[in-house]
């Protein structure tokens, strides 16, 4: 039985990985469109455009894990359509490759803004050209704009200033994350723009870029013009399903899977990692999740799904953020709650704070520089402790 897995990311990566830990010995194929060996995706906006590191992305496993992995890994392939009937995948040289299990783990692709396209120092932060792109430029640039204060621009202007740039940062919210984590834990967070000698613009839209083959200024839609010799658009993602578009399978804001990742309709087909939207047992809702934790956890769920093995299981979802030395981290679903309990430190900006549900549960918890404060609240979300049983220091 060979397993076919379209997408060398870390829930691919760690798909093959899972599946020979359970004992599967049958031939596996990793398909992966970049022409790089699998890598992290999380240092493309943080370790590889800082100046005191060289740049070079970080693999996903070595050269000897690699091998022990005994995986059939092509990279610089791109798959372009899939017939589920046939069980072949297409790929961008016209290769048909068979399968009897697919595994789609093909990620998400960035947005960006009209006008973008082809001009020269603007650039989105998904992959490994772009993270090389970006820090070429930053040494010379004099006027950087970061468009979104959500983590890919907050971290990309972290990693701006700290090369010396002056940089700006503008987000269409009137408070940053506020969508995710409301405005009081929103502020405080974007007030580490502010602290690092960022500016923050807020409550204002993108209107055009300026400059003729090469960027020269960002207007906002109240009629200011930003200067700008490079900007990075940090506006979210889609999920790359295009390639799926004649395939007939279940895509909406992802591909459709039920509770153990099995494509809706489609005998031995998978998603993982940010593409797939299920069912999430914790809160039996449907839901995509972009988080390198998730993509993970997927990975040990396929597994388990095609082995027989019993599910795994399923954590509440968990993302971190480096900002400006600050290690940001997030468990559950702040927006299942409000921010009942919040934590605050102005002098170092160590802050927490918890979420309860209208029925007293803790249902998330934000947490900036305490890893065992985050710890005990993890536990809480997972347990869905009663907010008056919270044993932490609020």
């Amino acid at each position: 039985m060979g397993i076919l897995i379209v997408g060398a990311s870390i829930a691919g990566v760690r798909t093959a990985q899972s599946l020979r830990k359970s004992g599967f010995a049958d031939p596996v194929t990793i398909v992966g469109a970049e022409p790089y060996l699998p890598y992290d995706k999380p240092p493309v906006s943080k370790d590889m455009i800082l100046p005191e590191t060289d740049g070079a992305p970080v693999p996903l496993l070595g050269a000897e894990e690699l091998d022990a992995l005994g995986v059939d890994l092509r990279v610089g392939v791109r798959a372009v359509a899939l017939d589920p009937v046939a069980r072949v995948v297409v790929t961008d040289t016209g290769e048909e490759l068979g399968y009897d299990i697919l595994v789609i783990a093909t990620g998400v692709s960035p947005r960006t803004l009209p006008g973008a396209e082809g001009l020269i120092g603007v650039h989105t932060m998904r992959t490994v050209e772009d993270a090389l792109a970006v820090r070429a430029a930053l040494p010379a640039a004099r006027h950087v704009v970061a468009i979104g204060a959500g983590f890919i621009g907050a971290e990309f202007a972290s990693a701006a200033r700290s090369h010396g740039a002056d940089v700006t940062v503008v987000e269409a919210q009137p408070v940053p994350l506020a969508h995710l984590l409301g405005a009081r834990v929103g502020a405080l967070l974007g007030g580490l723009h502010e602290a690092n000698g960022v500016t923050l613009l807020t409550g204002t839209q993108v209107e055009r870029f300026e400059g003729t083959g090469r960027v020269t200024g960002v207007t906002l839609a109240d009629g200011r013009t930003l200067p700008a010799d490079l900007v990075v658009v940090g506006v979210g993602a889609t999920p790359a399903t295009g390639w799926l578009a004649t395939s007939g399978l279940p895509v909406d804001d992802g591909v459709v899977c039920d509770e153990r990742l099995r494509v809706r309709g489609f005998d031995g087909v998978y998603a993982a990692g940010d593409v797939a939207r299920w069912p999430h047992p914790m809160y039996g809702v449907e839901m995509r999740i972009e988080h390198w934790t998730n993509a993970n956890e997927h990975a040990e769920i396929v597994a388990a799904a095609v082995t027989g093995a019993p599910a795994p299981r399923v954590r509440p979802p968990y993302v971190w953020s480096d900002q400006y030395g600050h290690r940001i981290q997030i468990v559950g679903r702040p927006g299942l709650g409000r921010a009942v309990r919040v934590r605050t430190a102005a002098d170092d900006h160590q802050a927490a704070a918890v979420y309860a549900d209208e029925d007293g549960t803790v249902v998330a918890a934000v947490v900036v520089d305490d890893p065992r404060l985050l710890m005990r609240l993890r536990r809480a979300v997972m347990a869905r402790t009663p907010l008056d049983a919270l044993d932490a220091p609020f």
